[in-house]
């Protein structure tokens, strides 16, 4: 089903690109994908890492994803959509409200996906300086950290020690070097 999942997304996001680079945007997915595969993370967590980004950004929708791969995969696609119809502080903090209380997979993916993109906004940062790396965001920098930092707070909640994937750590120390400044 990933391998599914993995030409799914390749199919949906065919000709975007990441926001500052020529990077095929399908790039982001399979990474994320991976991490969560590597994590040992069940099938249908790691088939909605691929899809995480299709209904957000392309014209297809949640049933499509419960179509072509059950509810599960749907679900976890779902609570990880944001609803574009809504201001941006409205939908981080939706995000962030999201992590805080959702199940442990919703966790992993969300953050997941925050730590991918916020590797590659630091090797902007380091390749084009920061504003230019910072530009194409909707929310300048100090919105950003608000965002990262309170993402860093939820993700623990509810998570037994066990239940903690080394990637999380790694996510809190690239908030802390991305935005060290203050």
């Amino acid at each position: 089903m990933r391998e599914r999942a993995k030409k799914f997304a390749e199919m949906a996001h065919k000709g975007q690109t990441r926001k500052n680079s020529n990077a095929p945007y399908v790039t982001h997915p399979i990474r994320v994908a991976e991490r969560l595969e590597k994590a040992g993370c069940s099938e249908e967590l790691i088939c909605a890492a691929y899809l995480h980004d299709v209904v957000e950004d392309t014209p297809y929708e949640i049933q499509d994803m419960e179509n072509h791969f059950g509810s599960k995969v749907a679900e976890l696609v779902a609570a990880h959509t944001e609803d574009k119809s809504k201001s941006w502080e409205e939908r981080k903090q939706h995000t962030i409200d999201t992590i805080r209380n959702g199940s442990k997979e919703v966790k992993y993916l969300i953050v997941a996906d925050k730590l991918d993109n916020l590797l590659g906004q630091e090797q902007d940062i380091k390749h084009l300086g920061p504003e230019v790396a910072w530009r194409n965001f909707n929310a300048g920098v100090d919105r950003q950290k608000w965002y990262n930092e309170s993402i860093c707070e939820a993700m623990y909640v509810g998570l037994d020690e066990k239940d903690i994937p080394t990637y999380f750590k790694e996510y809190e120390d690239l908030v802390k070097r991305v935005f060290h400044f203050s």
